[in-house]
């Protein structure tokens, strides 16, 4: 699959699209194993905090998948040929108003792993005309294609986060 051009979606998508190849698609069923088996090697570490203020890991994970429905909530929209702008999400809040701090490690990696099975099953059935749909969310306008790449570069990115600044 072809990288989403810069005109498919807004400047905030650019920093999670640059960290995924071409083989987004493979990217996505790797890291619906890869990311579990990861969570799960964490260990006790699920409550800990970097800095006063930041999330837990449990918070982050709770944040990924949130993030994952939501992306992909977007994609099934466009794909579909929705016409009517999609609201944003604040991230924070959903955080806030969540109850990761009281799940286990091991709850929000089957979770995960289980949200990012079915997803794929909507990813790898979408035809190159639907892959070139677009909307608005957020009040911008992304491509079905360009949400594939966030969906896996946010997860990149918040995996790179955990290894800098958790462990």
């Amino acid at each position: 699959m072809n990288l989403p051009q810069t005109h498919e979606y807004p400047v905030w998508a650019e920093a999670y699209i640059s960290l995924v190849d071409a083989d987004v698609q493979k990217i996505l069923k790797k890291q619906a194993t890869d990311f579990p088996e990861f969570i799960s090697g964490l260990g006790k570490k699920g409550d800990y905090a970097y800095a006063p203020g930041k999330w837990t890991i449990k918070q982050l994970i709770g944040h990924i998948i949130d993030s994952e429905r939501v992306f992909a909530y977007r994609l099934t929209c466009f794909a579909r040929g929705e016409i009517h702008a999609l609201p944003g999400f604040e991230e924070d809040e959903y955080v806030a108003n969540a109850h990761f701090q009281d799940r286990t490690l091991h709850s929000l990696a089957e979770e995960f792993s289980l949200l990012r099975k079915a997803n794929l099953f909507l990813f790898q059935s979408l035809t190159e005309k639907e892959l070139n749909r677009s909307g608005t969310a957020s009040e911008r306008q992304i491509s079905v294609r360009a949400l594939l790449f966030v969906i896996a570069g946010h997860l990149i990115h918040h995996t790179q986060i955990i290894k800098e600044r958790y462990l």
